[in-house]
C-alpha cells in the first residue's frame, strides 16, 4: 500500500476541482460572442485555408493574386461561415481592416463584404524584418478603445508576433483595447463546419 500524505491528497483533489470549474469550450464560445454583441472589441483573423504550402511562391506580387498563395473552395466556405455567424448573432462591424494580400481581402471580403487594407498587417512569415515596426503599428490600430467592434484579417505569423497565439485557418482571437498600446486577449473563436 501507498502512502500519500494528506497534502498531497488535498492538492490533488484541488486540481480536479480547478478542471471541473473551467468553462466548457461551448460557454467559453459564448462569453466571447457576448463580448462582441456589446462592441468595442477587435477581432484578429487569421485568413482561411488556402492551397498547400508555406508563404507564397518564388517571386510574387502584392497586385496580381496569380503569383500568390489563395483560398481554396473550403477556405471560401469557412469565409463565408465566419461571416453568416456573426450576422445570425447580430453582431455589428464598425471597421474591418486586411492584409494586402489576395487571400486576406478575399476572406474579408467573403465573412463581412468590405475590407480596407492596412500594410501593418502584411505577412510577416516572408517578410520578419518588419516585425517591429508592424508589431508597433497593429498595436496603435488596435489599443484605441472604441464603440464598435473591429476585425483585422491577417496571417498567422503577423498575429503571433503581436500575440503570442498561433491560430489555425479562420480562427479568431477576441481583444479588448486598453489604450497605450495595450489590449486583453479574451479567448480563441472557431466557426466550424457542423
Amino acid at each position: 500500500m501507498v502512502y500519500r500524505s494528506p497534502t498531497a491528497i488535498c492538492g490533488a483533489l484541488l486540481a480536479v476541482v480547478a478542471l471541473l470549474s473551467l468553462p466548457s469550450p461551448a460557454l467559453a464560445d459564448e462569453i466571447l460572442w457576448s463580448l462582441l454583441k456589446k462592441g468595442g472589441q477587435v477581432v484578429l483573423m487569421r485568413h482561411a485555408v488556402t492551397a498547400p504550402g508555406v508563404g507564397d511562391p518564388p517571386g510574387f506580387r502584392l497586385d496580381d493574386c496569380s503569383t500568390q498563395r489563395n483560398l481554396i473552395d473550403d477556405g471560401r466556405r469557412d469565409a463565408q461561415r465566419v461571416g453568416a455567424e456573426f450576422r445570425a448573432r447580430g453582431v455589428v462591424l464598425e471597421r474591418v481592416l486586411s492584409s494586402p494580400w489576395c487571400r486576406c481581402v478575399e476572406t474579408a471580403n467573403l465573412a463581412f463584404g468590405k475590407a480596407e487594407i492596412s500594410t501593418a498587417l502584411s505577412n510577416l512569415f516572408t517578410h520578419p524584418q518588419n516585425r517591429d515596426r508592424q508589431v508597433r503599428e497593429m498595436r496603435e490600430l488596435i489599443s484605441v478603445p472604441q464603440v464598435g467592434n473591429r476585425v483585422f484579417v491577417s496571417h498567422g505569423a503577423t498575429i503571433a508576433a503581436l500575440t503570442g497565439v498561433s491560430l489555425d485557418t479562420a480562427e479568431m482571437l477576441v481583444v479588448t483595447p486598453q489604450g497605450d498600446g495595450r489590449f486583453v486577449v479574451n479567448g480563441r473563436l472557431s466557426v466550424r463546419a457542423q
